[in-house]
């Protein structure tokens, strides 16, 4: 096996900072839905993309496609959004072996309420302290690692 070429001071200092940056900017993402709606960034983001659904429903795996989780988070997170009432499950109409999440009136309320808030966070905290260039570069680089990890093979 080859020797590892370590990253360099100037690739150290991205990589650090990138990771840091995502680690903080989720939790202070989470503190602030928490503290704004009773909301955690997790049920945000599986009420957005049910809410995006014409009928408020997704399939399990288009869902966990969707949101890019494992099966197992994705389990646990619906089930505790379901004792609190956000969604419920279902039987898949076209599939009977299929399983549906689906957003309840309580789900879609606090959707609803959370959503104008959290855009304006997002914009408060991210897009208002970089440059419309940064945000086209950050959009590059993200597209460029995410294509980059589709075309990797995964190695055990």
């Amino acid at each position: 096996m080859a020797e590892p070429e370590y990253l360099n001071d100037r690739e150290r200092r991205a990589w650090h900072g990138f990771l840091t940056m995502q680690e903080d900017l989720r939790r202070h993402m989470n503190r602030q839905l928490l503290g704004a709606s009773g909301l955690s960034l997790a049920d945000f983001s599986v009420l957005s993309a049910l809410s995006q659904s014409p009928d408020g429903s997704l399939r399990v795996f288009e869902l966990r496609e969707l949101l890019r989780w494992e099966k197992t988070r994705l389990t646990h997170q619906v089930s505790r959004m379901v004792t609190r009432g956000l969604v419920e499950r279902r039987s898949s109409r076209e599939d009977a072996r299929g399983n549906v999440v689906a957003l309840t009136g309580q789900g879609r309320s606090a959707i609803e309420l959370a959503t104008p808030l959290h855009v304006n966070h997002v914009r408060r905290v991210f897009f208002d302290v970089i440059s419309p260039r940064q945000v086209d570069a950050l959009a590059a680089v993200s597209e460029a690692v995410l294509q980059a990890l589709q075309d990797e093979p995964i190695e055990d």
